[in-house]
């Protein structure tokens, strides 16, 4: 079997981890946001919680499933409105953070659709 064929492709294994890096990054982003940097109350807040469901499509990224590219694609955009919307609204300090969050889910979703588009490239060539 060509080796070549079976392994992924540099592009594809670069898009992988940044990928990953814009999840975890988000996810401790909204970890640190809620409970040390910038919380609702003081002290922390239960929005912190909002980071769970970003613990779930983790481990399909690391194993490469291709439909948890495609869902976190579309999951991320409930971020992105958040993000807008305490960008929009909210003073100072959470208005940096929630525009770091802006751009990290910027940064996750084109990871994920240059991770799909180029894996199906590739399969389509290795088809050929």
């Amino acid at each position: 079997m060509n080796p070549s064929i079976s392994e992924p492709g540099s592009d594809v294994a670069a898009t992988r981890w940044w990928a990953v890096g814009s999840l975890l990054a988000l996810m401790l982003l909204c970890v640190a946001w809620e409970l040390w940097l910038a919380p609702l109350r003081p002290g922390g807040s239960w929005l912190a919680l909002k980071a769970l469901p970003l613990c779930l499509p983790l481990a399909g990224l690391l194993k490469r499933r291709m439909y948890t590219y495609r869902w976190v694609s579309l999951v991320v955009w409930l971020y992105f409105t958040e993000g807008v919307v305490r960008a929009w609204s909210d003073p100072a300090p959470s208005r940096w953070l929630a525009l770091a969050e802006i751009a990290l889910c910027l940064s996750l979703f084109a990871a994920c659709t240059l991770h799909v588009r180029w894996r199906q490239r590739s399969a389509r060539a290795a088809a050929l």
